[in-house]
């Protein structure tokens, strides 16, 4: 794999939204977590989305997947509203796939059978499955793995292992949330490679959620800084760290990714 580019992309080609939220507000026990939010992720797009701890980073997720229901608002999914669909018909529909941050796998199955077990849920044809994996099981340089219990991987391999059950059903949008979290340098940087070859070789829109700030800035096309339920920077890397708003709010003066 290349090296991680920093700045890959300075203006997006033919922008083409494949996920709106227009007016979205957001309650949790009376405070307002999401305020009149707008945004797009347009397709084929790697977006980053920082922010402080609260401010709606994780909701925004739910929202596009259905876990949570905006108060006000609506969700455009492909130009369709998708605001009141079920969890069930936006993954299947609209091809979603989610990484989460913590679970996502077996831990007393192996590898392989964790691949094996997530196959025959979204692919009904046997040789249909067979080939899917082994695609994955290359893809992913699984070979050494396939037999070792789960629970037995590093974290490293967990987080790919995740990653790959959630292309088991080939989305077209992949939500990662925290995948740096709790990683060492190297497996950071080995995950950046994915994120970018998921964006370039399969094609798929990628949106990142984490609290690695450097780490997200250097694989992503563009970030949004969320403080106070608002947007409150949106560009590049370079323009998002240069921004007043988001320095006094999140990165602070002396915050650079060089």
């Amino acid at each position: 794999m290349g090296l991680i580019k920093k700045f890959r992309i300075k203006s997006f080609k033919g922008e083409e939204p494949i996920i709106e939220l227009r007016n979205i507000s957001v309650f949790f026990n009376k405070r307002e977590i999401i305020n009149n939010l707008n945004f797009k992720i347009n397709k084929q797009e790697i977006l980053g989305m920082l922010g402080p701890n609260g401010v709606g980073k994780s909701t925004i997720f739910n929202l596009i997947t259905g876990l949570k229901d905006p108060n006000y608002g609506e969700i455009i999914i492909n130009g369709i509203d998708c605001t009141n669909l079920p969890i069930n018909e936006r993954f299947t529909k609209f091809k979603l796939g989610l990484v989460p941050q913590y679970g996502g796998i077996i831990h007393d199955l192996s590898l392989i059978d964790n691949l094996k077990l997530v196959s025959e849920i979204h692919i009904a044809e046997k040789e249909a499955r067979k080939q899917k994996i082994e695609k994955l099981i290359g893809q992913f340089e699984f070979e050494p793995l396939l037999n070792i219990q789960s629970k037995h991987l590093s974290g490293g391999q967990k987080k790919k292992l995740v990653i790959a059950m959630a292309l088991m059903n080939d989305p077209k949008i992949l939500l990662l949330d925290e995948p740096f979290a709790a990683l060492d340098i190297l497996t950071i940087k080995m995950l950046q490679e994915v994120i970018l070859n998921l964006q370039s070789t399969e094609e798929i829109t990628v949106v990142v959620c984490d609290h690695q700030a450097r780490d997200l800035l250097n694989c992503v096309d563009r970030a949004i800084i969320l403080s106070n339920g608002k947007i409150i920077a949106s560009g590049s890397p370079h323009e998002v760290i240069s921004n007043k708003l988001a320095k006094s709010q999140y990165f602070g003066d002396e915050f650079n990714i060089n």
